[in-house]
C-alpha cells in the first residue's frame, strides 16, 4: 500500500512540475543553452538616485536596441517601464543594460557574457563603438 501511495505521489509531482512554467515570463529563452565560456565576471547594479544623470541620459540615448536582450520583448512595451541596470566589471567601463522586467535580471545573471555579446552585436550593427555609452567609476 505504501509503495502504491509513493508511486502515485511521485507521478502526481511529476505531472504538476511543468505547471509552474505558466507563471514564468512567456517569452524568456529558457530553452537556449547558455554559453558559459563567455561568462563575464561582473555584477549588475540598479540605476538609482546616485547614478550620474548625464551619463545615464547619454547611455539611454545611445542604447543599441529597443528590445530586451533576454526576452526579446519591446522595452517599454506591455511589461511597463524598462528596468535599468549598470553592469560593472573590474577595470572595465560601466555598461547600461536595460530589461523589459525584473524577471529578466535573473536570466541575465546566469550568463551575462551571452547577453553582453548580444548588446555588442546590436551596437556594431548601429555602427557604435561598444554596447552603449560607457563610463569609468
Amino acid at each position: 500500500m505504501k509503495i502504491r501511495f509513493l508511486i502515485l505521489l511521485s507521478a502526481l509531482a511529476v505531472g504538476l512540475a511543468p505547471s509552474g512554467a505558466v507563471f514564468a515570463h512567456e517569452s524568456h529563452k529558457k530553452d537556449q543553452p547558455a554559453d558559459h565560456a563567455g561568462h563575464a565576471k561582473g555584477q549588475l547594479v540598479p540605476v538609482d538616485a546616485k547614478t550620474d544623470a548625464a551619463w545615464l541620459a547619454k547611455a539611454k540615448a545611445g542604447y543599441p536596441t529597443e528590445i530586451c536582450v533576454v526576452s526579446e520583448d519591446k522595452l517599454g512595451g506591455d511589461m511597463g517601464k524598462p528596468q535599468d541596470f549598470i553592469y560593472r566589471e573590474k577595470s572595465k567601463t560601466d555598461r547600461l543594460v536595460r530589461f523589459c522586467c525584473k524577471d529578466c535580471v535573473k536570466d541575465f545573471n546566469e550568463d551575462p557574457g551571452k547577453y553582453l555579446k548580444m548588446l555588442a552585436t546590436a551596437a556594431a550593427k548601429k555602427g557604435q563603438n561598444g554596447a552603449h555609452a560607457g563610463h569609468k567609476r
